[in-house]
């Protein structure tokens, strides 16, 4: 899912200069679509969850993969592949090590739990070389809580991981009638949109606080990706008085277009490396609700593309959703000029560009 949600457009442009292998979890007779005759792929079993048996044995598969290959650099991404990698890359000698941090797990834990996970990223960093972070307010964090140095952390261009692809992520007012009449919603009501994983860090009871409260029967709420910890059945009793205007999609493998039938994005997490889903909407034309936290303040700038509000405050959520709705021409003007930010910062082409320069001056 990280490669090919993220990854396609820097492997594209890395493999025109480097052989490039990727090892990652993959099922038998599965292809990497769109990068699959550019790359090879080498299989790996690494599971999300810790699992300790099996992520030694996944630990001493990818160590005998890189003393096999002898990669002149191993470049890695999420927090278990990371830790797993840059460990066994250091153990295999690989020269240069890099890890990209997008997001902290245990900002939101308590206890032992963000002791352990806290220190699992600094094993991460220290067995690299370099640590590469998608925002930059998320390496000043980082910095901060002594988990990275200055030295050896940087961010590519202005942030994200890879940007937005603008061909891809762009207004289609056909995607935008044809889902709003499925889902019998009128040109002139406003749809607020949450795309991604449903769960509690994402603030997503919050949002569905805020729609209730505020009360409006112009406003719709679009809910669009896999439900991870049962969020729905809470989400239908938050909003029993309005659930005919609350809306849930399960994985959308084209989100660009639901993205295309809304009006606002809402991303109410309490943690988020950067918030990739905000600059694919920018692109699309539709500003954005966010929380005031790193990661999310480098994606929305304040007034220009978007609005921000405190995590876990869901009366600023609603007074801001409440504004969106009521000034048409101020989220309209918002949308054109996240359009405009999306495709002049963070393009995929400039991302890639960026990772390609960084490899050119390392290896």
């Amino acid at each position: 899912m990280t490669v090919s949600a993220f990854l396609q457009q820097p492997i594209r442009r890395l493999s025109e200069r480097y052989d490039v292998h990727v090892a990652l979890n993959i099922r038998p007779g599965e292809s990497l679509a769109g990068v699959e005759n550019l790359v090879t792929v080498l299989p790996v079993s690494i599971e999300r969850k810790i699992m300790p048996w099996r992520d030694l044995m996944a630990l001493w598969q990818i160590f005998v993969l890189f003393r096999r290959h002898r990669f002149k650099l191993v470049h890695s991404v999420t927090p278990k592949a990371g830790l797993l990698a840059m460990l066994a890359a250091f153990l295999a000698g690989i020269d240069i090590r890099v890890h990209t941090f997008t997001g902290q797990v245990w900002v939101t834990r308590r206890g032992l739990a963000r002791l352990i996970l806290k220190n699992m990223d600094k094993l991460i960093a220290r067995f690299g070389t370099y640590a590469l972070v998608d925002s930059p307010s998320q390496r000043q964090f980082l910095l901060d809580e002594g988990v990275l140095s200055e030295a050896k952390s940087g961010v590519l261009a202005e942030g994200s991981i890879s940007g937005v692809d603008t061909m891809r992520f762009q207004p289609d007012d056909l995607a935008r009638k044809r889902l709003r009449a499925e889902l019998k919603i009128s040109g002139e009501e406003v749809v607020f949109l949450f795309l991604g994983r449903l769960n509690r860090d994402k603030g997503v009871p919050d949002l569905a606080a805020a729609f209730a409260a505020l009360n409006d029967e112009r406003a719709h709420l679009l809910l669009v990706g896999p439900d991870e910890e049962d969020i729905a059945a809470q989400v239908m009793k938050l909003t029993e008085g309005c659930k005919d205007r609350v809306h849930f999609v399960g994985y959308a493998a084209k989100p660009e277009e639901y993205m295309a039938a809304a009006d606002v994005l809402c991303l109410p997490s309490y943690r988020e490396g950067f918030g990739s889903v905000v600059i694919e909407a920018a692109a699309v034309g539709i500003p954005a609700i966010g929380t005031r936290i790193y990661g999310v303040v480098d994606a929305i700038q304040e007034d220009v593309s978007g609005v921000l509000f405190g995590a876990r405050d869901i009366s600023g959520l609603q007074a801001a959703m409440r504004h969106m709705v009521n000034n048409r021409d101020y989220r309209l003007q918002l949308g054109q000029q996240a359009r405009t930010r999306a495709i002049k910062t963070f393009s995929s082409d400039r991302l890639s560009a960026a990772w390609l320069a960084f490899y050119q001056a390392r290896v």
